[in-house]
């Protein structure tokens, strides 16, 4: 084999060599002799061996997990709180130019974030007002790493751990509150019931007979309980009739 032979085989296995591949989630930031040159991908491409190197930037939302954090909160309760944060990178030059590893910052700039930002609400307020502080928590956290060329799309509360005595409290101040309502809706029932039964009284002292009827009904109701004694007062008015006729035979 002579020597443009050898040179041939040479210049095959060094474009072979050079041949690159980024899947369509995927991309490379290409440095040539140190110095950035372009992103490239997805698809193939050439990138020179000893010229050209490349870092692989994955462009796929990336679910990190906030590991749980000690936050005292305004009204100066401890609590543990973790949660999970969605992010992808958007421009991946910014991601390896302006960041030394920008998974370990995001995560470390989540943890601060959550931090800080729960330590300025009461503890009412983080168990109830979830969507809010998430919201606050994406918007601060996605600010921070825009210069990295990251876009945060959200930032979720997973779970609040409480302390036992807090746990305690919350469970007394829910059943005085379950108190607090049965109560009210009692004393609503017994006002409307009240109204109902002065408005017929109403109606029924405009008829005589109706009170008669009444009191007629509520012996039948008596008469259905199974007692052995029944006591009961007799209205005079039952009497009026007879005794106005024994008045005028007289």
């Amino acid at each position: 084999m002579g020597f443009t032979g050898i040179l041939i085989i040479v210049l095959v296995l060094i474009v072979i060599s050079a041949i690159r591949v980024m899947r369509e989630y995927e991309r490379a930031v290409v440095f040539r002799l140190g110095r950035f040159l372009k992103v490239k991908g997805p698809g193939l491409f050439i990138l020179w061996p000893g010229i050209d190197k490349m870092v692989r930037v994955p462009l796929r939302v990336v679910a990190m997990d906030i590991p749980p954090q000690d936050v005292i909160t305004r009204d100066n309760i401890s609590i543990k709180v973790n949660a999970v944060a969605y992010f992808r990178v958007f421009e991946p030059d910014k991601a390896i130019l302006e960041i030394e590893d920008y998974l370990y910052a995001t995560s470390q700039l989540a943890q601060t974030t959550l931090r800080s930002v729960l330590g300025e609400y009461e503890f009412d307020d983080i168990l109830t007002k979830r969507e809010k502080l998430n919201q606050r928590l994406q918007k601060i956290i996605d600010t921070q790493t825009d210069a990295w060329g990251i876009k945060v799309s959200a930032v979720e509360i997973k779970h609040v751990d409480i302390p036992q005595e807090m746990q305690r409290a919350i469970a007394r101040q829910a059943e005085a509150e379950r108190e607090r309502r049965a109560k009210v809706i009692h004393a609503q029932g017994e006002l409307q019931a009240a109204d109902n039964i002065n408005k017929a009284a109403k109606i029924i002292s405009q008829t005589p007979a109706g009170i008669q009827l009444r009191f007629l009904q509520t012996l039948s109701e008596i008469a259905t309980e199974k007692n052995s004694t029944t006591i009961f007062p007799v209205p005079i008015d039952l009497f009026a009739p007879f005794i106005k006729k024994l008045n005028e035979k007289e």
